[in-house]
Formats: structure tokens, sequence, C-alpha cells
């Protein structure tokens, strides 16, 4: 009875024993497992990197740092595997690095940040966490990890602290206004493969366009936002002011319908697209010009001054180097004149009758706008004429000689072909605008420059305009394709002219007549303007010379 009893006592006593050796073999192996892990990577401690969605992850190791864990502490690194030490993508996640203080402890670049689908950490809450941490004796290393002398604690995703988004930094009127016509480039590209956008008034289709959609959408985000600020300093008559009465008449008119316009000028150039010099070159050469001296000095000196006195005025010149500044002539020393401020001729939208490419007019940057001979100050008994089967002149011309190609014209077809009726001079009591109703085509050489009013008279009367000339860029050729609507002929062509309308069907001749009725809309000039006449063509060409633009605040403009 006493041994089994001292049996039973001693296998107690070695049972307790045992319980207790087991509770302590229990406790110390984890704590050696991981005081090994922590002496192996307590050189490397950066290694360790905190991604939110993910709780941590194994960087790429120096071959240094892996000899030393292969020999000092093989059974803790063994646990991960070689495929897995791979690197943090840093373009898809957002990391703390390298702070040299609380302040800087969450630094990142916003392109990082743009990429990144994981919030940040705010500073506030890395500093709260850090002062937290520090409380109880621990230390928060830089990249996330938490350390005691033996130990690491790690944050799991339960443990994460709320989320604050980061303060973007306020974007400035221009930064603005630049995303606003980003907006608008995609909304123009995007219209061109969609639907037909609707509208009350005018909804352009037909071959005469080059992309009916995309220039419908154009016109329509011009007209809910395109904003035109117009310098008022200069005194009449040479600036806001010009002629209205003459072959210059779209000079004068377009700078007096921008002076009084509502919807699209605005007194605050903040809010400005594009800013307008009003100065007339016709009042110039009128007015500062001294007649015959052949010296373009004084026109030059004006519009220095001019620019001068602007860029002293305001920053906006000197900030986009003129290329959101825009001029606008109808005669002939236009060209001229606009370089006479080397960035404006350079930079600046130029708004040119004469646009001829052997003159430097760019198509990308300049705009092409008519010539309209208003007599009497509007287009009353101009527009209208018969049908195709009423004209019975094959082709027509009539007006002064000069300039390359008119004598070589009148060389060739004067009184040469009754079908053919070109004249240096018409017969006394014959009509000019009589004579271009009666005409199927009617032929539009170039002067002295390039630009011609009869392309608008051709266009007001139904003919079907033949526009012979080197180096001309037709007005709204942006938008308009004229191929659809009027004959184009080289100079070297002239002799053989007959023929080249002959070669022209009566069918096809009367879908090019009906088409030249259809655009006429955009050469008509009104006042007050109407939707998609000239003046709203001239300011749709300049918005979209001002989308091929980027301005930005560091005094520089990029062609889109």
């Amino acid at each position: 009875m006493g041994d089994r009893y001292q049996n039973r006592s001693a296998c107690c006593s070695f049972s307790s024993s045992s319980s207790s050796s087991m509770k302590l073999l229990w406790f110390m192996v984890p704590l050696i497992v991981v005081g090994g892990f922590v002496s192996v990577l307590g050189s490397n401690s950066t290694s360790w990197v905190f991604v939110p969605n993910h709780p941590w992850l194994w960087s790429n190791f120096p071959s240094s740092s892996s000899s030393s864990s292969s020999s000092n502490g093989s059974s803790a690194v063994g646990a991960v595997k070689k495929s897995d030490q791979r690197a943090v993508d840093l373009h898809s996640r957002v990391v703390m690095v390298g702070a040299q203080n609380k302040e800087e402890a969450l630094l990142y670049d916003e392109n990082l940040l743009n990429r990144s689908s994981s919030p940040l950490i705010p500073v506030q809450s890395v500093q709260q966490f850090n002062g937290t941490m520090e409380d109880q004796g621990l230390n928060v290393s830089v990249t996330g990890a938490v350390h005691t002398s033996n130990s690491v604690a790690t944050m799991n995703e339960s443990q994460a602290l709320p989320m604050k988004p980061k303060r973007q930094k306020a974007l400035t009127n221009l930064e603005k206004m630049e995303a606003g016509l980003q907006r608008t480039r995609l909304a123009i590209k995007e219209a061109s493969i969609g639907n037909q956008t609707l509208d009350p008034d005018y909804v352009p289709v037909g071959p005469m366009y080059h992309d009916t959609k995309a220039f419908h959408r154009s016109y329509l985000e011009m007209e809910k936002k395109f904003k035109v600020f117009v310098y008022e300093e200069g005194e009449q008559p040479v600036f806001h002011d010009g002629p209205c009465k003459s072959i210059y008449s779209m000079e004068g008119n377009f700078i007096y319908t921008m002076d009084v316009n509502r919807q699209f000028r605005t007194k605050n150039p903040e809010k400005a697209h594009v800013f307008f010099l009003p100065f007339s070159v016709a009042k110039m050469v009128q007015f500062v010009y001294v007649r015959d001296s052949h010296d373009f000095s004084p026109i030059k000196r004006t519009v220095v001054d001019y620019v001068n006195l602007i860029s002293a005025r305001y920053p906006y010149w000197n900030r986009s180097l003129g290329s959101d500044h825009f001029m606008l002539a109808c005669h002939d020393w236009g060209p001229e004149t606009s370089f006479s401020v080397p960035y404006l001729g350079k930079n600046s939208i130029r708004a040119l009758c004469n646009a001829n490419t052997s003159e430097k007019f760019s198509p990308i940057k300049d705009v092409s706008f008519p010539e309209i001979n208003l007599r009497t100050g509007d287009i009353k008994g101009l527009v209208g004429g018969p049908s195709p089967s009423r004209r019975s002149i094959l082709a027509f011309f009539a007006g002064g000689v000069h300039g390359p190609i008119r004598p070589v014209l009148l060389e060739h077809w004067e009184n040469k072909d009754e079908d053919m009726k070109v004249h240096k001079y018409l017969p006394k009591g014959v009509s000019y605008y009589e004579m271009m109703r009666k005409s199927k085509f009617c032929l539009c050489p170039s002067g002295y420059e390039v630009a011609s009013p009869r392309v608008v008279e051709a266009i007001y009367t139904g003919c079907v305009p033949v526009l012979i000339s080197e180096h001309y860029v037709p007005p709204f050729s942006d938008v308009l394709n004229w191929k659809a609507f009027s004959v184009e002929v080289s100079t070297r062509d002239i002799p053989n002219l007959k023929n080249i309308l002959l070669s022209i069907s009566p069918r096809q001749y009367i879908r090019m007549q009906r088409r030249v009725l259809q655009v006429r809309r955009h050469f008509e000039f009104n006042s007050p303007p109407k939707r998609f006449d000239v003046f709203h063509m001239i300011l749709h060409s300049i918005w979209l010379r001002r989308l091929n633009v980027r301005i930005r605040d560091d005094q520089s403009a990029v062609t889109s």
C-alpha cells in the first residue's frame, strides 16, 4: 500500500515536473526562433516594407545578406522560400521612405499616388502612432516595422489606422482652364465617332465638311466656354476701329463686333482663353504710314510700343510669349505687320485674309478668313441667284490686271470663247453681279495677294468658285472641304481651263452648286452676328488654334 502510494506520488511528481518542463520548452522555443530571426535581420531592418493592402512583404536582399542568413539563421530563414523574395512594386503601392523627422514621415510622389489604389497614411496619423509606441518603450522605423530588443511587432489590416485623403495642391486659374480645355479636346474626339449632336438651329451635314460631328461639337463647346479678353488700351482710329465699307471691311467689323460682344468677351483676363490685340492694319496704313514713303518703320514702332505696353501692364503676354494672343488683319500688309514683334509673328494666332504659305502663314497656328467687299456696309442685294438650269455662261471673270496670275488668264481667255466670259473691264451697262448670277463657274484668280473678294461674291450668288492661286489656304479650311464645292486650278493649267470645267458632269455640277448654297451661311456677314456666320466661323477657327496649345505658368506653351 505504501509502495503503491510512493509510486503514485513519484509518478505525480514526475508528471508535474514534466509538465513544467514542457511549458518552459514551449515558451522558450518561440523566443529562440524569433530571437534568431531578429538577429539575422537586425542589420537589414529596411527590408521590411509596410504596404496597406498586404501585411508584410519580403524585399530583395543583397547577396551579402543572403549569405549571412544561410550561415547564421538557416532554420529561421528557411521558412521563406526563394520565390517569395520579391521586390515591392513601388509604382502600385504606397510606402514610407527615408523620413528625416516625424513631419517628413510620409513622403510620396504625386504620380505614384495617382497610380495607386491604396490610400496614404496621413502624416498626423503616423505622428500619433509613433508617439503611442514611444510611450510604450518601442521604436518605429521609417519603413513601418515596430521593433523591441527581442521581438518584432507587426500591424495587420485590422490594426490599420484611419486614412485621410491627401490635401491636393490648389490649382491655379490657368491650370483649371487647361484642364477644362483638355476635357473639351476629348469631347471633340469622342464626338467624331459618336452620334450627331442635336441642334434646333443648324446641324452641319455633308461632304462640305471634313468631319461634321467633330465640327459641330467643337462649335457648341465654343459657344459654352470660349472667352476673349480685349485689351482696352489704345485709341481710335488705329485701335478699336477699322474700315467697315471697303474691301477690308471684315477687319473693322470684327474689331467692332468683338468690342461690343457680350457672349464671348470677358472683362476678367483670368477667365480668358485668348487675348485680342485690337489694332487695325488698314487704319495704320491710313494714319501712321507716310504715303509713298516706302518706310514701314512707323507701323512697326506702333505695334512694338503696343505690345510693350500691354506686356508691362499685364502678365499674360510674357506668360505665354504671345501664344494665346491673336491679331486680325485683312490688309495686304497684315503679315508684314505681324513680324514687327518676333513673338507676334512666330507664336501668336494671326487671323489673316492673305493666307499665303510662301509668306510664313502656318495653317496649324494661323487663321484664314474671307475677304468681303462690303461697299454699303451690309450684304443686302448681294445674296441670291437662279437655279443651275438658268445659268447659261460656263465661266466668268472681270477685274483689274495685277499680280502674276491675271495676265496669264487674260492672255488665254479674254475675248477668245463665248463660253468663257473673261474681261479686263466690263462693257458699259453690264452688271457685275448679274454676270455672276448667270454663270455656272466664277473664276477667282489671285492678284497681288492670294486673297480675293470674288470667292465670297461667287458663294453669295450661288456660283461655284474656281480658285486660281498658288500657296493659298482658303478660309476655314480646318472645317470646310473646299474640293466638295469649288474647283482648284493651278496657274500652269490655265490654258486647259475650259476642258477642266467641261469635264465636270451636269450631275456633279448640280451637287457642287447645292453645296455652295449650304456653306453660304458661313460666309454671310450679319449685324448683329448669327450662329454659324462669318463672325462665329472666325472665332471658331481661333478657338481651334487655342485648343492646339497648352499654356503653362512657367512662361511656356506646348503645341498639342
